[in-house]
């Protein structure tokens, strides 16, 4: 099967089953992405996953871009986006017709309680995803100490409200420090 075809059904799929948004998709995607197919390292996907959180736009779509850019090339990156980006396409459009004649119904109801607590283990997972590797990058982790200082920094900085944008402009300078100048 060609590489193209390989990247839409995958992106296809993780669009129809990555519930709960971008986040949420990332260890769908890393088990696409990094375990399934082999396309990018533990390593790589974390790069890009980085890099697509400081792009506007969904994270998801943006991953989609980037990782089918790295997989084919130009074609690959417009039939992943446009693979990812179809099945939202498709249920919002399907959920605005109905929705509004069943947002009171018991079952849409029971069935939207029923994936919050998912979406939260799904986010969980892909945190845990990017912190510890998998057995394919020899359990070598893109994590150090240096991480963890940034990490904790801004996880304080977040709770007491501060400016996100500030946050990830700090961040990254500090990375340029940490990583560039001194290589740490």
């Amino acid at each position: 099967m060609s590489t193209l075809i390989q990247l839409f059904i995958s992106y296809l799929k993780i669009g129809f089953f990555g519930f709960g948004g971008g986040y949420a998709m990332l260890s769908l995607i890393y088990s696409e992405v990094v375990v399934a197919h082999g396309w990018l390292t533990s390593a790589e996907f974390s790069d890009i996953v980085a890099i697509s959180q400081m792009t506007p736009g969904p994270i998801a779509i943006n991953s989609a871009t980037y990782i089918g850019y790295e997989v084919a090339g130009l074609w690959g990156s417009v039939v992943a986006t446009i693979a990812v980006s179809l099945p939202a396409l498709t249920l919002m459009l399907l959920i605005t017709i109905f929705f509004l004649r069943l947002r009171n119904n018991r079952y849409v109801k029971g069935v939207v309680a029923g994936m919050r607590p998912i979406v939260i283990g799904m986010i969980a997972s892909a945190a845990l995803l990017l912190i510890f590797p998998g057995s394919e990058d020899d359990g070598a982790s893109f994590i150090d100490t240096w991480s963890w200082v940034i990490f904790v920094a801004t996880l304080i900085a977040s709770a007491r409200k501060a400016n996100p944008i500030l946050l990830i402009v700090i961040s990254g300078v500090a990375g340029i420090i940490i990583y560039g100048f001194f290589n740490l």
